[in-house]
């Protein structure tokens, strides 16, 4: 299977909105324990480098398209500041997102 290749696996799940301050700010969703296990097993079949594996996610009405970033033994998902701003999230927030892991739409 190619790198970026869509292999059909969805997750959905809420978590907290967590802020990561660096030069510059970034906002992230960790993924639960047994998605990221998941992902783990196919990892290699769909990381593009470094471990990141590209998904498209949905929180309220945007969908857009990042790569998930490993992090200690699971995934972080990056939350765009347009799609904060478009569905008025703030650090510390409970987040619903749906995942589909391998695809860039």
């Amino acid at each position: 299977m190619a790198p970026g290749a869509d292999i059909g696996m969805e997750f959905s799940f809420s978590a907290a909105l967590v802020e990561w301050r660096g030069p510059a700010p970034y906002h992230f969703l960790p993924l639960p324990e047994g998605a990221s296990e998941a992902i783990g097993e196919v990892a290699g079949a769909l990381t593009y480098g470094w471990g990141v594996i590209p998904v498209t996610a949905t929180i309220g009405r945007t969908r857009f398209t990042t790569s998930l970033f490993p992090r200690k033994g699971g995934y972080l998902l990056p939350v765009k500041d347009a799609v904060r701003s478009a569905e008025g999230i703030r650090p510390g927030e409970s987040v619903a997102v749906t995942v589909a892991v391998g695809t860039q739409a």
